[in-house]
């Protein structure tokens, strides 16, 4: 019988397809969008860093699903704080079938992108959307690793009273659903720790665009508050400062996270005297969990040559507690893991991470901040 010669090329080919076959890792896809455009690219470049990071240390360590080493990749679009623009860049990941979603950066993209992920059943962590309604939709893919807007306001309005004595107070917010909700958290815990001892003496608004303010606050220096409250971004709030004094309102400013920047005293410029500022994290570092941070700040730092701003370890921790619960699921199938990201249970630089019945973050913890020398100084952390 005559044997039948296999042309080398064939047995080649068919070698290194079985090689390959052998070798192929399962790709697990995390997304990612936020502004890395416009007046908060800072904060939206920040925050996919830490998610950059995070993908970048599980593949380094051999990350495994079920025994098996799983490459993570990044897939990020822009957002650009818009809406409109946050629902394209959703349907656009949610249709490159990811398996994870960090983001988006602001409330206001966060709240309309989430019916996206949730029709698609891709879980969805926000490291910095607060506003209650993010998570409070009936949708069991949405959760959040920092604190919302409920607890955030109302502590700012308590320290505002008790702690800096404020009596009249002027608010504004920029229109944005994190603006406006944390101002509005705001005003109520004020009034409730004044017990009819604060006035509101002005309730203004803006825009999330907005560089002239001088109407706005022509109106509020006749009131002479002595404090002035901003629901909005540094972009905004630095300017809405610097204009306060050439009007000569010597109030502080007070605001949430989204004032609470390291790019805060440059937008301020010489206006942002020391303490001239109170803000407030959503997220709180205790004395055990400072050397962490400090040593997360110094890994980023040399990654990216530039300090960190504010939310990028929350990223971070988004994208490491996700792959937890894939790990305990034994796949990066969203609908196969997403039950254990509900349960999940996770000690990251920002804290312990567990999830309440809507998706927040159980004890959620605030760290309020001034500034000195134009550096952002703890004040206190409060949980």
């Amino acid at each position: 019988m005559q044997t039948k010669l296999i042309p080398l090329a064939i047995v080649v080919a068919n070698a290194l397809v079985f090689a390959a076959g052998a070798q192929a890792q399962e790709v697990v896809k995390i997304g990612y969008a936020g502004p890395m455009s416009g007046q908060s690219a800072h904060l939206g470049k920040d925050t996919q860093n830490g998610t950059r990071l995070a993908v970048e240390d599980l593949n380094a360590k051999g990350f495994k699903i079920d025994g098996k080493p799983v490459k993570f990749v990044l897939l990020a679009e822009d957002d650009a704080a818009d809406p409109k623009q946050a629902t394209s860049a959703a349907q656009k990941l949610a249709d490159a079938k990811i398996n994870g979603m960090i983001g988006h950066q602001t409330s206001g993209t966060s709240i309309p992108a989430s019916r996206i992920y949730y029709n698609a059943g891709i879980p969805q962590i926000s490291a910095s959307a607060t506003s209650p309604v993010y998570t409070h939709q009936k949708f069991n893919t949405t959760f959040r690793v920092v604190a919302n807007d409920n607890k955030l306001g109302a502590s700012l309005g308590q320290y505002a009273v008790q702690k800096l004595g404020a009596k009249k107070i002027a608010v504004i917010d920029d229109r944005t659903a994190y603006g406006q909700g944390v101002a509005d958290e705001f005003g109520k815990g004020a009034r409730k720790a004044g017990a009819g001892a604060v006035q509101i003496v002005a309730r203004e608004f803006t825009n999330d665009k907005a560089t002239d303010f001088n109407a706005i606050l022509t109106s509020i220096r006749s009131k002479n508050p002595d404090l002035v409250f901003f629901g909005g971004m540094d972009s905004v709030g630095g300017p809405l400062l610097r204009q306060m004094r050439a009007l000569g309102i010597k109030a502080k400013l007070m605001g949430g996270d989204g004032i609470c920047t390291e790019a805060m005293p440059r937008l301020a410029g010489a206006t942002a005297g020391d303490e001239s500022i109170v803000c407030a994290e959503a997220g709180g570092i205790t004395p055990e969990q400072e050397k962490k941070m400090a040593e997360f700040g110094e890994r980023y730092k040399k990654r990216y040559n530039e300090s960190l701003q504010i939310y990028a370890p929350y990223a971070y921790d988004a994208v490491m507690t996700m792959a937890t619960a894939m790990a305990e699921a034994k796949s990066a199938d969203p609908k196969k893991y997403l039950p254990y990201l509900a349960k999940v249970k996770y000690a990251g630089i920002t804290g312990d991470i567990a999830f309440d019945s809507f998706g927040d973050i159980r004890d959620g913890a605030l760290t309020l901040y001034t500034f000195k020398g134009g550096k952002r100084t703890l004040i206190e952390v409060v949980k």
